[in-house]
């Protein structure tokens, strides 16, 4: 099946085809690592992670790349201003290099609790400043760069001559320059348009390095174009990333390559939407975020609850990935019932009552599934196919839906390749220890309502079970007997 992949580039789905099958080459903007990661955070992480798996379960070879950004990260994604890092060690005295690796451990950590697949390769921007420099020589030397005061910038304008400078945005070299005309405090650019490839340190910058223009450090875009074509090749597969990367980041990177080798690198760029709260984007500059920790802890005053990393996995995949997604407690609280539910479902197939044949086909499900997948990664819809999964397996529990034995296996594969395998869902532990102390009380009070059914008296019955419920434990009927669990 031909997988179709909207790109940002053409801003139209295209079939996939990759430079060198069956190899692929999937290259995605990390985080900058000077804070703890947000529900911001988790999203481009899941997004990209389900396209890993898919890419691999289609049957091809995938060198995933994921850059660390620890060096050249300004304040307000600028030319000005000091280092993200720089800053907050300065502000907690510590070393720059302290500062990346302890939430660098804590951004693997809320990803690993998050069934993010680890990249291939994680480079850092700071161990490839030789290679950084090379390609600002490069530029320098095709013309469209120039050196100011011991700075390097990009000359937008030049380039824009002989080369569309805003085809993946969609803005306008006029537009930009009328906006950005009247900024003061940028000498330095023949264009306030430019942006930095090298950077002059000050005497108080404390991530610092020698190059043939000055003592200082490399511009932010710089880096994804030097470690993308590092690791991937001059020309690779798929580049992705936030939406809010688009401009000027990833344009940016679209400028450099195309600058530094005559062409340009990426064939198809995959952006996922924003994460809003109150229809407002989440993120550090505002104020407004959420960290995963405290989404799974419930200690943020936003929260009326812990949610558990599953859940939040699940909340993000019902919603398509280049569709905004808007935060609530209501949302998380409806994923978290939707995931007990389908893994509910999973875990009753090896219970179900065999028939003699199936009034189902379970391939036609998987095939729903697989198309869902090959239409751009439309998790929604792939959701939507298990829980009629999941609806199948409750009809045979009461009667109205038959399975064979080996449909019960189908069924099973089905629910582990799509929910497990590529969406990378995990069923949720429940309090084991909880249970077994209950078990006994509950199985004496439903004994009790198994034999008011029988003896007809159906207000006791129900009477047991809707406490029961209340109580938050769920009762469901089979034809020879009951199973409970703990919501």
């Amino acid at each position: 099946m031909e997988f179709k992949i909207y790109n940002t580039l053409s801003r139209k789905k295209e079939t996939f085809k990759p430079l060198n099958p069956p190899a692929v080459g999937l290259y995605v903007c990390g985080p900058t690592v000077y804070g703890d990661a947000h529900l911001g955070h988790a999203r481009p992480g899941i997004t990209f992670d389900v396209l890993y798996r898919y890419l691999k379960h289609a049957g091809y070879k995938v060198r995933y790349v994921r850059n660390i950004t620890d060096v050249g990260h300004l304040e307000n994604d600028a030319d000005e201003g000091e280092d993200k890092i720089a800053k907050k060690a300065r502000l907690e005295s510590l070393e720059p290099m302290e500062i990346v690796f302890h939430y660098m451990r804590r951004y693997h950590k809320n990803m690993d609790a998050l069934n993010v697949l680890r990249p291939d390769i994680e480079p850092q921007a700071s161990g490839h400043i030789p290679e950084q420099i090379k390609m600002v020589q490069d530029i320098l030397d095709s013309g469209f760069g120039y050196e100011a005061e011991g700075s390097v910038y990009f000359d937008v304008q030049k380039y824009a001559e002989k080369h569309d400078y805003g085809k993946l945005s969609g803005r306008k070299v006029e537009d930009l320059q009328s906006n950005t005309r009247e900024l003061d405090g940028q000498s330095e650019k023949r264009n306030p348009m430019d942006f930095a490839l090298w950077k002059k340190a000050s005497p108080q910058h404390i991530m610092r390095w020698d190059s043939p223009w000055s003592n200082g450090f490399p511009g932010w875009h710089l880096e994804c174009t030097v470690m993308s074509t590092k690791y991937l090749g001059e020309e690779f597969d798929i580049h992705g990333g936030g939406m809010d990367l688009l401009f000027p980041h990833h344009e940016c990177e679209i400028a450099q390559s195309t600058a530094a080798q005559g062409k340009e690198s990426v064939h198809y760029w995959m952006h996922n939407n924003l994460i809003t709260i109150n229809g407002q984007k989440m993120g550090k500059s505002l104020g407004n975020f959420i960290t995963l920790d405290e989404l799974f802890s419930g200690d943020h005053e936003m929260l009326d609850q812990a949610y558990s990393p599953m859940t939040i996995r699940f909340f993000i995949l019902q919603a398509h990935y280049r569709g905004t997604l808007d935060f609530s407690n209501e949302a998380l609280k409806a994923a978290e019932k939707g995931l007990k539910r389908l893994f509910r479902a999973y875990n009753q197939i090896d219970k179900l009552q065999a028939s003699d044949e199936s009034s189902f086909k379970v391939d036609e499900i998987s095939k729903k599934c697989e198309k869902a997948l090959a239409d751009d990664l439309n998790t929604p819809i792939v959701i939507s196919h298990l829980f009629e999964a999941a609806n199948l397996i409750g009809n045979i529990e009461n009667g109205s839906e038959r399975v064979t034995e080996e449909d019960k296996g189908g069924l099973k594969k089905v629910i582990g390749k799509y929910a497990t395998d590529i969406l990378g869902l995990q069923a949720e532990e429940e309090s084991q220890g909880q249970t077994d102390k209950l078990k006994p009380v509950v199985d004496l009070l439903l004994d009790i309502r198994l034999q008011s059914k029988k003896d007809k008296d159906f207000g006791t019955a129900d009477k047991i079970r809707d406490e029961l419920k209340d109580a938050g434990i769920i009762v469901r009927d089979r034809k020879d007997g009951y199973d409970w669990e703990i919501e």
